[in-house]
């Protein structure tokens, strides 16, 4: 099964691509869709859904794992990062695959077993669970990989006749 792990943010948004079996889950791509403005102008909602479409044609996974907004201070950004994840929501929905969606804690609780972990945390134990001998990085792409990872092993849980379905 492959994953595609997604990090909404405004003008730098992670992903993540993960294969996964039954006994492992391995690195297969990663890296950031970057804007040059911090705004989500039209401009940059339409390139990221294309950018998002491209991604899903190029790796054809089975899922799209889509971290979910949690809690922001500031209400600017949180309108901002939901508007990302909406067009994301939009762009997998179009190809009829099937979204995951995953807190922040949830994540981390499944990469690191402490919801509270650090970005290096996660960073390090997404390179030991994907057997890595680099950091991922930038933070954006490490944690669209940690948002792949746990949707791997939350599928890894289901019965066989659940992960038929997804």
């Amino acid at each position: 099964m492959i994953i595609l792990g997604i990090d909404p943010g405004t003008n730098r948004i992670g992903y993540g691509v993960v294969e996964t079996n039954d006994t492992a889950t391995c690195f297969v791509d990663c890296g950031c869709i970057e804007f040059k403005t911090n705004t989500n102008s039209q401009a940059n909602l339409n390139s990221l859904h294309a950018a998002v479409q491209r991604l899903i044609k190029k790796h054809r996974p089975n899922a799209v794992a889509v971290e979910k907004i949690f809690f922001f201070k500031n209400s600017k950004t949180v309108i901002a990062v939901s508007q990302s994840r909406g067009v994301i929501l939009l762009a997998a929905a179009q190809t009829q695959t099937p979204i995951r969606e995953f807190t922040p804690l949830q994540v981390k609780q499944a990469v690191s077993a402490y919801g509270r972990a650090q970005k290096k945390e996660v960073q390090k134990m997404v390179r030991l669970i994907l057997g890595l001998d680099f950091d991922p990085s930038p933070d954006d792409a490490a944690d669209a990989l940690a948002v792949a990872v746990c949707a791997a092993h939350s599928v890894r849980d289901m019965g066989q006749e659940t992960r038929d379905m997804v």
